[in-house]
């Protein structure tokens, strides 16, 4: 007689398959998949680098200019490709679902652990690049960096996940959610920065969350980095938090149509 399984050795075995069928399919499926995780934010860093560079910008709040623009792009791109991956993670995972135990949610969940872990590897190899160079591109303040980096990678599941919802009632939603995130990535801070924004602008800029991760990974790396006034931890958790709880009330109440074709 089989052995009776519990709820939780179910869910952390259906974690395990997505997880695995997940890695796969994002690092090979197609020819230097891999390659290409690292050369995208690296492209775009050495694009943006390059124009600062030009105008002879040296340092932005007291932060090394290539530190200033590595971290913020990597911390946007971590929030972008974590919302991203989620958006699409149900579509991609229909043949999963005729698993009575496979869930929407565990689609979602393992496919934004899965690119939180690769930008971290991501991160990492380009950090350590930066500061082969000679800039100061190490933590001071690792417990706070990993505070933000969390704090950006809940709030882009979150975010996925009511995306996700939004798509599949209305699927013209893609074309404005994808015209969206190039102005996201401007006024977030990624490339330029809000210190110079005057007010009552800036305040108004700095509703947005993404803004209060970029500006606490900034800080963690530069420990008399000039913050944007009201830069809060609690502000982008509170967003996190909240966009994830949005995003379970709304894959409970359109199950159905999620799990449908």
């Amino acid at each position: 007689m089989a052995a009776v399984r519990g709820p939780l050795v179910v869910t952390l075995s259906v974690w395990k398959a997505i997880f695995l069928r997940e890695a796969l399919d994002r690092l090979f499926d197609m020819r230097a998949a891999w390659l290409w995780l690292v050369m995208e934010p690296l492209a775009h860093i050495g694009f943006y680098a390059y124009i600062y560079s030009a105008f002879r910008v040296r340092s932005i709040g007291g932060a090394d200019i290539a530190v200033w623009i590595v971290v913020g792009m990597l911390g946007f791109f971590l929030f972008r490709r974590t919302g991203d991956q989620v958006t699409h993670a149900v579509d991609s995972n229909q043949p999963m679902f005729a698993y009575r135990q496979v869930k929407p949610f565990d689609a979602a969940f393992m496919r934004a652990f899965l690119e939180g872990f690769l930008m971290l590897i991501v991160s990492t190899i380009i950090l350590l690049v930066v500061a082969l160079f000679g800039h100061p591109a190490i933590p001071v303040n690792g417990f706070w960096l990993i505070q933000a980096y969390m704090g950006l990678w809940l709030f882009g599941l979150g975010y996925g996940m009511i995306a996700s919802v939004l798509m599949r009632l209305v699927p013209e939603m893609e074309h404005i959610l994808k015209m969206l995130m190039m102005p996201l990535f401007i006024i977030s801070g990624a490339i330029w920065p809000l210190q110079a924004i005057p007010q009552p602008y800036q305040d108004w800029l700095m509703i947005n969350p993404i803004a209060h991760g970029l500006e606490l990974i900034r800080e963690s790396f530069v420990p008399h980095y000039q913050v944007v006034p009201g830069t809060s931890m609690g502000y982008l958790y509170f967003w996190g938090l909240a966009s994830v709880f949005i995003g379970l009330l709304l894959y409970r109440r359109f199950d159905a149509q999620l799990v449908m074709k």
